[in-house]
């Protein structure tokens, strides 16, 4: 039972029964807030016309035919026009039996919505780094999210494989490489690449620092330098597929995807399709077509096509090149028609930094001019920038925040933590190597993932390892705590499968009206596309758990009944932990 919608029931039919039919919108109820004494208020001013009475008076009638009327509601007291009522132990505790009696407790029936979620897409000049694990992790917990609400989800990851960037990182290999493998140097294909990619930029900066010495402007500079050249002069060659470059595209490709998968395996991501734009960049050009035959898109002398969107207060944007080229916005007009068709999607979610906001806004409505009314389901889930202490990361100048060296460092600074506070006592190697990771990786994942994502955020490595505090780490070790109380409860014969008692204290209250929140809790991360609500509700959660636990025995509760329904509150609460926690993509450890 959804306890918002219950309460609102009985608003509804008390308003009703005292001043006649009331339009749901009249009634405004809200959590009551901590320093007042219940649990929901009525905002008694929108009914003052039909009571014709004053706020107060309003607000002790309804809360007096309430409580005559309807034994879960204990009590009542009014502050100005502000009914707070109190809800009966007894109805908590039938609250908490349909928790524990609910085996897929957080789980949404079948909606029958198929959602793509686009995350990810890398490019394959360079490895992936902490601006890709924030999209990774993102992606993959809001996929998670609205699996969990029903809705049928499908995973999927662009790779942007051709341009020329990735040109770059070829030619200065072929100049500079000297035939190196990432066997022969023993580095992981991605980061082998990347390294590349670093080289052109050094030599491009070197031949135009010689050129402008010899009297060129820098702008001209920039254009002829003969590295550069050599690189358009590749990815010519690339598109009319030689074989040489081809082949040379295919190889350094395939390294790059060897090091992203070791990549997407530690963090714990993963995609049901993986498109490529070499195969879906031609796509859009018989949708250009069609936009010139409607009359939506027009020619320029130069033989591109654009559109003009100042009617819709932004401005004409190429849509393809003079050369027959195509754009960005070709290839995702083209993928956007393919994918709604192919997997009679329902909505499109692409998961992308802030600085596509306008290629995003321009999509949908280029689309919508096209007749597809279905852009309207194309939502852009946009976020912020990943920035450091020491500011921000440039991939040019191989300045960037590796993720792979990230995570170990994560894993590092793990072992070293616990160590320190004795978590690892006892463990075995293999024990207390599963443990560091969990707990790293959990840190990383969980401080990136409580921001919420529209908000530019700040790294701090070593913050996010804290075991005290909104962590990852304080949480996996409030489920890791509430195990070892699980198997003492075991170990001591305790059977807490079920219990009779209805008295219940008000912090075991507090702990069960925050589990019974759970489903609507997963509902509201869902619709505003925000894990940083799941990782908020866990993390209240563990919290009020340690308080409880901290002010009061479990185990040794010497009335019976007691000690199994707190040993089987524990359970629930490890329990929500785990799901709220999986649905950030986070595992909890069973010991700490």
């Amino acid at each position: 039972m959804n306890t918002e919608n219950f309460i609102s029931q009985i608003v509804a039919s008390t308003v009703e029964a005292l001043y006649g039919a009331v339009d749901q919108s009249q009634l405004q109820i809200q959590k009551t807030r901590k320093e007042f004494e219940g649990d929901y208020t009525l905002v008694t001013f929108p009914l003052l016309k039909m009571s014709r009475k004053s706020p107060e008076a309003t607000a002790t009638e309804i809360g007096e035919h309430i409580v005559a009327n309807n034994p879960q509601i204990s009590g009542f007291n009014v502050i100005k026009g502000f009914l707070n009522l109190s809800i009966a132990p007894s109805f908590w505790a039938d609250r908490f039996a349909e928790v524990v009696a609910n085996d897929n407790f957080g789980q949404a029936e079948p909606t029958g919505r198929t959602i793509m979620i686009e995350y990810s897409s890398p490019n394959t000049n360079k490895p992936l780094h902490l601006g890709h694990i924030r999209n990774n992790l993102l992606g993959y917990s809001v996929a998670q999210i609205l699996k969990a609400n029903g809705h049928n989800v499908i995973k999927v990851n662009l790779v942007n494989d051709r341009g020329i960037h990735i040109c770059k990182s070829m030619l200065a290999w072929q100049l500079y490489g000297g035939g190196e493998t990432p066997q022969s140097s023993g580095m992981k294909g991605d980061h082998l690449v990347g390294k590349y990619y670093v080289e052109f930029d050094k030599h491009y900066k070197e031949q135009i620092k010689e050129l402008v010495a010899g009297g060129m402007s820098e702008d001209d500079a920039k254009k002829q330098a003969p590295i550069m050249l050599q690189a358009q002069e590749m990815l010519r060659k690339w598109e009319a597929k030689e074989p040489e470059v081809y082949e040379l595209w295919q190889t350094m490709n395939g390294w790059v995807y060897d090091g992203f998968d070791v990549t997407y395996k530690a963090l714990g991501v993963d995609f049901d399709k993986v498109y490529y734009e070499s195969q879906t960049y031609l796509l859009g050009k018989s949708l250009v077509q069609d936009g010139l035959d409607k009359g939506v898109f027009f020619r320029k002398e130069d033989n591109s096509v654009w559109i003009d969107l100042a009617a819709d207060g932004l401005d004409q944007k190429l849509l393809l090149r003079g050369d027959g080229t195509s754009v960005y916005m070709t290839q995702d007009l083209g993928t956007a028609l393919s994918r709604f068709e192919e997997n009679k999607l329902d909505d499109m979610i692409y998961v992308v930094g802030n600085e596509q906001n306008y290629h995003f806004q321009v999509l949908k409505l280029v689309l919508k001019k096209l007749g597809y009314d279905w852009s309207d389901n194309i939502y852009h889930l946009s976020y912020g920038m990943v920035e450091l202490p020491e500011g921000k990361m440039k991939s040019r100048e191989g300045t960037v925040v590796d993720a792979d060296d990230l995570i170990a460092d994560m894993v590092d600074t793990a072992r070293e933590m616990s160590n320190e506070l004795g978590k690892l006592d006892g463990c075995s190697d293999e024990e207390a190597n599963a443990i560091c990771n969990m707990v790293g990786l959990g840190a990383l994942k969980y401080f990136i993932l409580k921001v919420d994502p529209k908000k530019t955020m700040l790294f701090d490595p070593r913050e996010s390892i804290d075991f005290n505090g909104n962590t990852g780490p304080f949480i996996q070790y409030t489920h890791a705590r509430i195990c070892s109380i699980l198997r003492k409860a075991d170990e001591a014969g305790i059977d807490y499968s079920s219990h009779a008692c209805t008295e219940l204290l008000p912090e075991e209250i507090e702990i069960i009206k925050s589990l019974t929140e759970f489903p609507s809790i997963v509902n509201s991360a869902a619709e505003s596309f925000s894990p940083s609500v799941i990782a908020a509700y866990a993390y209240d959660l563990a919290k009020t758990f340690n308080g409880y636990y901290h002010d009061h025995s479990i185990l040794r509760e010497e009335d019976v009944e007691k000690r199994r329904m707190r040993v089987m509150l524990a359970s629930q609460v490890a329990r929500v932990i785990n799901r709220a926690m999986k649905l950030l993509g986070i595992d909890v450890p069973q010991r700490m």
